[in-house]
């Protein structure tokens, strides 16, 4: 059986049997698929199968020499030992390899967060006389208004935003369902778009409820909006490295600063654990930090 087979079956497996959803499935075939390249272009041509401890500490040798980060070097360590696990449970093999290896000590890391200026500024490089300014500009509205996952922005149908009542229905991870306020100033921007641009644009019967389409009358993909928010980035002169999810990070991050209560951004975010959420408020505290450096008198005198 070729790694190819075996990489297909593991993903039918995943799909079909373990009824993934369709992201976390290609997430775990790329891992597989990034390590089975290794394979082959260190000259072993190794079978996954044959596979040895040995084999993927020198994988993740390669990733760190690479400059991968610790945090997605232990996701991609997560999907090998899945994938090692189920060729145990197929009785492929008689033992993962992965079962020593240990995961890169990852720490806790602060997400990258945008000034309310810098969102603006970028908001104000999108010209609306082009095809897809409206929709670009909705699209930034909706992530830093809502805090909403790129994922989530891509699939958000027309039928579960409730403009009447400010609400927008989303399907989080897990497809696990939550409402969201979406407010005036987003709802706005968003119908001048949906009413306006899209009403016009030949859309395919299998997206006609989908908000954000391209050019083909398709839904965007995640790939799409990166490249968007790093395009306007570019435009509005910031240098942070940001992506469609730091828009999520400044939601939650703005909320806080101005006196949100926790536990309902958790809730607008769809954290399961209100331990993820925190990490938002070691972000507020340096912001507090720098408050009281800039504003306090005593912090003043040299």
């Amino acid at each position: 059986m070729t790694n190819d087979h075996i990489i297909q079956d593991f993903t039918n497996y995943l799909r079909f049997e373990a009824a993934l959803s369709d992201n976390s499935v290609e997430a775990y075939r790329h891992d597989i698929e990034i390590f089975a390249q290794h394979l082959d272009s260190n000259g072993s041509h190794l079978a996954l199968t044959a596979v040895k401890r040995e084999d993927i500490e020198d994988f993740f040798s390669v990733l760190y020499e690479m400059g991968i980060c610790a945090s997605s070097q232990a996701r991609i360590l997560s999907g090998l030992k899945k994938f090692f696990k189920y060729l145990c449970q197929e009785d492929i093999r008689d033992d993962e390899p992965t079962m020593l290896v240990s995961s890169p000590s990852i720490g806790r890391h602060l997400p990258e967060v945008l000034s309310f200026e810098e969102i603006r500024s970028m908001l104000d490089c999108i010209d609306l006389s082009e095809p897809n300014g409206h929709r670009n500009k909705a699209i930034i509205e909706v992530m830093y208004g809502c805090g909403l996952r790129v994922s989530e922005v891509v699939n958000m149908q027309i039928s579960d935003i409730f403009a009447k009542d400010e609400f927008v229905k989303i399907r989080g991870k897990g497809d696990k369902e939550r409402l969201v306020p979406i407010g005036k100033a987003v709802l706005k921007p968003l119908f001048l778009y949906i009413d306006g641009y899209r009403k016009h644009q030949a859309v395919s019967p299998k997206h006609s409820d989908t908000v954000f389409i391209n050019s083909r009358g398709g839904s965007l993909s995640r790939q799409m909006i990166f490249l968007i928010v790093k395009d306007l980035a570019s435009k509005a002169g910031i240098k942070k490295s940001i992506s469609p999810h730091t828009f999520r990070h400044s939601f939650a991050t703005h909320l806080l600063e101005g006196g949100a209560d926790l536990r309902a951004v958790q809730q607008m975010l769809g954290h399961s654990s209100i331990t993820t959420t925190e990490i938002y408020t070691h972000i507020s505290d340096e912001y507090l930090r720098e408050v009281i450096a800039t504003c306090h008198p005593r912090m003043k005198i040299d």
